[in-house]
């Protein structure tokens, strides 16, 4: 996915007085594809697409007015004619100022891919769809095109399910939203692509306990990190540790890792949202980025032994490992970075760096910065082969 939607770029200041009001009935409200039911940002204004009253978006928002859910339903109709690239979806749960929520999502453009529809938590304004990947955050769907067809999603508690067309089974099961936002605001959005939407309604259905469903936390995963404030990173010089002097003055922040490992900066951070020179041009990646953030992230490992570890080292976007104040790696792994279509997502397994530990107590730092897509990363120890390991 290219640069990230925000919604909050699309929602005007007068917006935000627009009054509220939580629906606990049953009976399902429509909102029919005019300004006395939504706020219209963007490139959004009502229409008519195959004989449909209808909203059509494109680089767009649409926010339900006087519509606050937690659990309910939510149906729409939608047709798209994106054909280079789409990307089109609903928010919800999100916060009066939408800069923390939830999303899902579809790529036409995708059709048929594992990742044809994505769920995302937007948090401090920033998708974050290469740090939640994979089950639970994406599916593979066909995606009609030129065509009406149906979405549906369903929430309950801290579980979410999208249906796409005419499914009986859900197409992706959401079973751990990550936003924390349990009850907000909806918005329909399109980021590219023409796309209609009509026969909108919402139905709120009775609150279910709040559950999580997190995923185990694997063996070596380091979770108790410490984070500095965001810096400009072209003002840095990130192939230098850091300074006693700096380390000693900086102000940390004690954060813990999610399961299976994450710890994702946007919960902490603000997102940058720049423009990134070498998206559409492979031959500018290695131009430097104005608008690009680091922060220092650090943690201790204690070693009953001198000796080689494993990092297993998953990032976004871009990276420096230190290891007792000397630099052992650096890493770039944006969108379309290593190569044009590459996405950039988070795992475990993405990296390796080989850490020369020494008895007693020893401190690893990251400078971890961010182009878009999410801020953040993920550390695993795991041990050496004996061949490799210091006696």
């Amino acid at each position: 996915m290219p640069r990230k939607l925000v919604l909050a770029a699309f929602v005007l200041a007068a917006w935000l007085a627009v009054p509220i009001a939580s629906h606990a009935d049953d009976a399902p409200r429509d909102f029919p594809p005019d300004t006395l039911h939504w706020e219209l940002e963007g490139n959004a204004k009502p229409a008519t697409y195959e004989g449909r009253p209808c909203l059509f978006m494109n680089g767009a928002a649409a926010v339900a007015k006087d519509l606050v859910m937690r659990d309910g339903v939510i149906d729409v109709d939608v047709a798209t004619t994106a054909t280079v690239r789409g990307f089109l979806g609903v928010q919800f749960r999100v916060t009066d100022d939408f800069e923390n929520g939830e999303c899902v999502y579809l790529r036409p453009h995708h059709s048929g891919a594992p990742d044809a529809v994505q769920y995302t938590p937007v948090l401090r304004s920033g998708l974050n769809w290469q740090l939640y990947n994979g089950p639970g955050f994406t599916a593979a769907v066909d995606i009609p095109r030129a065509e009406w067809f149906h979405l549906r999603i369903e929430l309950q508690g801290a579980t979410a399910k999208l249906y796409v067309k005419d499914m009986t089974q859900p197409v992706l099961v959401m079973p751990d939203l990550k936003s924390g936002v349990q009850k907000g605001r909806l918005a329909l959005w399109v980021l590219t692509g023409d796309t209609y939407f009509a026969n909108f309604t919402a139905r709120a259905t009775p609150d279910v306990p709040w559950q999580r469903h997190e995923p185990p936390m694997p063996p070596g995963t380091l979770t108790h990190w410490s984070i500095s404030p965001a810096y400009d990173a072209l003002a840095r010089n990130l192939e230098r540790p850091l300074t006693a002097a700096e380390r000693d003055t900086m102000p940390w922040q004690s954060v813990e890792a999610e399961a299976p490992g994450i710890v994702a900066l946007y919960r902490y951070r603000e997102a940058p949202h720049l423009r990134v020179s070498f998206e559409r041009d492979f031959s500018k990646r290695l131009e430097p980025q104005p608008g690009m953030r680091v922060v220092y992230a650090r943690t201790r490992i204690d070693a009953d032994r001198d000796q080689v570890r494993k990092l297993e080292l998953g990032y976004s976007d871009d990276v420096s490992v230190f290891l007792n104040g000397r630099i052992l790696y650096r890493g770039r792994s944006a969108q379309s970075f290593r190569d044009p279509a590459f996405l950039g997502i988070v795992n475990p397994e993405n990296d390796a760096v080989y850490l020369p530990l020494a008895k007693g107590k020893n401190e690893l730092v990251l400078a971890v910065s961010e182009l878009g897509g999410g801020w953040g990363f993920i550390c695993r120890l795991s041990d050496v082969p004996q061949s490799l390991a210091t006696k």
